[in-house]
């Protein structure tokens, strides 16, 4: 079967949609496309997340959300080929884990516009069972990574950065995964304000290596009882979004001294997060936007001296293109009917089929 997952993650910079073919549990990715958010749509998703708004704005969101989701899907199908089947993670705009949670891209309108069936709002039923939702991509992470005699990190750096630790020859219910704490989420937000809006992130890390480095700021925000709190546990724009910048900023000190702090931020929590949670050695495993950030990468580096660190494009994987080739994986076990969370990961009383299924059934012609 061939399956288009979409992912549009916390760090706002656009639409991910990944084609792959799955034959039983091999997953081969065909293509892979990214589509940036117009800046009025990247603002809009802004002002409805985490935030007190009109529910009009919601519901305008949810259906131009689905029609650029859409366009997207159209865009990869015509470059690399038809798919059967849709998982769309959606755009999440508020996460409250075991609580609830809420993604916008309405499907009704992605499958009439694709001619597709598609698979959405997965983090909903692991919440019902009593999960934080998140992490979700662990279950594909241990398909695609566990090994019988080395023990592996999946790394995740997007907005938010999360791990999924996979000992060797550990089953399913071994599998530790949580999200550690910000990403490029608070990075991306004070690069944008450095450069008066012209950048949506640090690209290269070069404004990071032009700053310095504040210890005491960052011994305070180390202190946050978020990184010593047992998993399973999920953050999001609600802990590190745009209250955080303003109190970072109430600081007093440069921007590029900020984003110098926060890059080694990211860095240190996702070396905690590891420590925590794993045996030394491990084989480090990295993927999203953050692995393009050679600051955060030799600073992680720095902190973990005892692991192999990696891309998964050194496995075979995009590192843009992992949790999007995740949804798609994900989608395909919803369509079969195979429960794809991970109660180790997310807490979750017990396993589940994630999503809901809106079908595209393609009526034959009436007869005359």
């Amino acid at each position: 079967m061939r399956v288009a997952g979409i992912m549009s993650g916390t760090s706002l910079d656009g639409i991910d949609v990944a084609i792959v073919e799955i034959r039983g549990r091999r997953v081969e990715t065909i293509g892979f496309t990214s589509t940036p958010y117009p800046a009025a749509l990247r603002a809009a998703i802004l002002a409805v997340s985490n935030a007190s708004t009109h529910t009009a704005a919601i519901s305008r969101l949810n259906y131009q959300l689905a029609e650029r989701y859409a366009q997207a899907v159209r865009r990869a199908v015509r470059r690399f080929g038809p798919v059967d089947l849709i998982g769309c993670h959606g755009q999440t705009v508020y996460h409250e884990g075991r609580s609830n949670t809420l993604q916008l891209g309405e499907p009704a309108v992605l499958a009439e516009r694709t001619g597709v069936t598609v698979v959405c709002n997965f983090r909903a039923r692991d919440i019902a069972a009593g999960g934080q939702g998140a992490p979700l991509v662990p279950y594909v992470d241990y398909l695609l990574f566990r090994h019988p005699r080395r023990t592996r990190v999946a790394l995740n750096i997007g907005g938010i950065a999360n791990i999924t630790v996979i000992p060797a020859g550990a089953p399913p219910e071994g599998v530790i995964a949580f999200d550690t704490g910000p990403g490029n989420m608070v990075i991306d937000a004070l690069a944008r304000e450095y450069s008066g809006g012209k950048l949506t992130c640090d690209r290269g890390g070069h404004i990071a290596a032009s700053g310095k480095l504040n210890s005491k700021l960052l011994d305070e925000l180390l202190g946050d009882p978020y990184y010593r709190k047992r998993h399973p546990k999920s953050a999001g724009r609600e802990q590190y979004g745009a209250e955080f910048v303003a109190r970072l900023k109430a600081r007093g000190l440069t921007l590029r001294d900020l984003i110098a702090t926060v890059t080694v931020l990211t860095a240190a929590t996702i070396a905690i997060g590891v420590r925590r949670a794993a045996r030394m050695p491990v084989e480090l495993i990295a993927s999203g936007g953050g692995v393009h950030n050679p600051e955060i990468m030799h600073h992680l580096a720095a902190f973990l001296p005892d692991a192999a660190i990696a891309t998964s494009a050194d496995f075979g994987v995009d590192a843009d293109a992992k949790e999007a080739i995740a949804f798609a994986v994900l989608a395909h076990e919803t369509w079969r009917g195979r429960a794809s969370n991970l109660p180790a990961a997310t807490g979750a009383r017990k396993e589940v089929v994630l999503g809901s299924i809106t079908p595209y059934v393609r009526r034959p012609p009436a007869p005359r």
